[in-house]
């Protein structure tokens, strides 16, 4: 990876702008953010930065310039892009984000003085290759919006109402084996009881008894 150090920094001529970039970035959930630092010693005050694509740059991803106060940007409709410039640590970080697969590939930075003449552009850099991971599926998770407390409450009102359910039940059930029992045991206690009175071994209870005077008419 090309590095720019401090003596790089001191010796760089005022017609060359050295620029520094990391060689790999992984895109982690399709976002990416380059960092392009660079070096320049001249007395240009209006500048411009663009992030390209490809091997032969034919790409221009994003770019923006820069006077000092104001910032003009410019985004390729098929990216999403933003630019942050900082004059002071001489740095420029593109933010890339929603990006897919068929965008790996590897990205340039590139920096020119625009005005005072004469135009000045770095030499072409090592480059830096973005990855873009395959997004894996994933399920969907459902929150119920219902608090827990709520469903605690809900499911303990229907277990005492099934509680207080069957507890009537079986006392409706316990009270009508009690009458049924009563009236079986009135039913069993009608038999028919002996009169009063000495006891006779020939009494039939209920039996007619004979009048001996129909049985006398036939006698001579």
């Amino acid at each position: 990876m090309q590095s720019i150090s401090a003596i790089q920094l001191l010796l760089a001529p005022e017609n060359k702008i050295l620029v520094e970039q990391p060689p790999r970035i992984m895109a982690a959930n399709e976002n990416a953010t380059l960092a392009c630092k660079y070096a320049y010693n001249g007395t240009g005050n209006e500048f411009r930065a663009s992030l390209n694509k490809g091997t032969d740059r034919a790409v221009e991803v994003c770019s923006v310039s820069w006077n000092g106060s104001f910032h003009n940007h410019h985004t390729n409709k098929d990216f999403n892009c933003l630019v942050a410039v900082d004059s002071h640590k001489k740095e420029v970080n593109f933010s890339l984000w929603k990006l897919n697969t068929d965008q790996t590939d590897i990205y340039f930075c590139k920096i020119e003085v625009m005005f005072p003449p004469p135009y000045i552009s770095n030499d072409k850099s090592n480059g830096t290759v973005i990855h873009v991971k395959e997004k894996l599926f994933q399920l969907p998770v459902f929150q119920s919006a219902t608090p827990f407390w709520a469903v605690v409450v809900t499911l303990g009102f229907l277990a005492f109402y099934s509680v207080l359910i069957t507890a009537a039940f079986v006392i409706c059930w316990v009270r009508n084996e009690f009458f049924s029992l009563i009236l079986t045991s009135d039913y069993m206690n009608m038999t028919p009881r002996h009169p009063p009175g000495p006891k006779n071994k020939h009494y039939q209870p209920y039996a007619p008894t004979r009048i001996h005077t129909e049985y006398r008419s036939w006698e001579p």
